[in-house]
């Protein structure tokens, strides 16, 4: 990720991180203009949204659901599928 520095443009550091929750955090920059800008600033980092929902949840809620099912029924969608239950 690339900071830049408000005051003059340049490319700054994240010299430290202040997580406040899994979805927001604090970034404490310092500009890296070698002119002498110094401007030491904090920005902010936070989820928007997502743009493709992740793949484990479904997979644990289909797991989780195959796991409740009686054995019988596990067998008979095992064998639909054509994978043998050993």
């Amino acid at each position: 990720m690339r900071v830049y520095c408000k005051e003059c443009g340049e490319k700054a550091r994240i010299s430290s991180r202040d997580d406040v929750s899994p979805t927001f955090a604090r970034l404490y920059c310092q500009c890296l203009n070698a002119k002498g800008c110094g401007h030491r600033f904090v920005m902010t980092l936070a989820f928007s949204h997502a743009l493709v929902p992740a793949a484990e949840p479904i997979d644990r809620m289909l797991f989780d659901r195959l796991h409740a099912l009686p054995r019988k029924q596990q067998r008979e969608m095992f064998e639909q599928l054509g994978i043998s239950s050993a």
